[in-house]
């Protein structure tokens, strides 16, 4: 088994590939604060959860934006695993072209999206990520990331909204009957819920208007299946697009 693993702002996701299948995916919160010893057991149980033996793990790679986390994690996999994870950064042999100012400063979940992206689905395409934060990246014809546009995430959004007013209240993520709300949660859910579903409908125009051409889009991340079935254009959802990634990273660089 292949351990892949995306540490992502709020969660760190883990999968488990046999043979390229997919055979499981869980979540722990990320916590910074964290040792290394703490998130060995967290993963171990995690696993043993999936009926998943220390023994079966035979590699590991890791995508990370939370810096400080990417040392502690690896070493967690190595205290339970035995096996020196892949870490995706430069100098990782991706099959693609990064075609921006500083290649250098892409996120890795980023590049994990687009690697599985180009892929599976093929280019030219537009790779919607909603997690912590909204990214819409972009891939030419020829298959290189040619860029993106981060947008503040659902939830952080939701958050400000209600913690920037006096009289709304904090409310589960959940689309109303109507657009038209009647009372205060159902006026906020609509906001929150079609608003991004427009909004992201309004930005897949635009990419499609720079690009001269009509966009494939793939929709990930944790937030992706609550809004991208409100939106108009036609959007493919892979709920495990970054694992899938990873994995495909670790068959190029092991």
């Amino acid at each position: 088994m292949i351990l892949a693993i995306d540490i992502g702002n709020t969660n760190i996701v883990l999968g488990g590939f046999v043979e390229n299948e997919l055979m499981f995916v869980a979540r722990i919160a990320t916590n910074p604060v964290k040792t290394e010893d703490e998130y060995a057991t967290k993963i171990k149980s995690i696993l043993a959860l999936h009926e998943v033996d220390k023994t079966a793990v035979k590699g590991a790679i890791i995508s990370s934006v939370v810096p400080p986390l990417n040392s502690v994690v690896t070493k967690a996999v190595h205290i339970v695993y035995g096996v020196e994870p892949i870490l995706v950064g430069p100098g990782i042999k991706t099959g693609i072209n990064i075609v921006c100012d500083n290649p250098s400063t892409v996120g890795a979940d980023l590049i994990c999206a687009c690697v599985a992206a180009h892929h599976i689905y093929g280019s030219p395409s537009l790779v919607v990520d909603m997690g912590t934060a909204t990214k819409m990246m972009v891939m030419d014809k020829n298959g290189a990331f040619i860029g993106v546009s981060i947008i503040p995430g659902v939830n952080i959004a939701l958050k400000a909204l209600a913690s920037g007013t006096a009289q709304l209240p904090q409310i589960s993520l959940d689309a109303p009957k109507s657009v038209i709300g009647k009372n205060t949660v159902d006026c906020m859910r609509s906001g929150v819920v079609f608003g991004n579903a427009s909004m992201i409908d309004g930005m897949i125009d635009r990419f499609n208007e720079e690009m001269g051409e009509e966009l494939q889009v793939i929709a990930t991340g944790g937030l992706a299946s609550t809004i991208v079935c409100h939106c108009k254009h036609t959007i493919t959802l892979d709920d495990d697009l970054l694992l899938k990634g990873l994995n495909i990273l670790y068959n190029k660089n092991k």
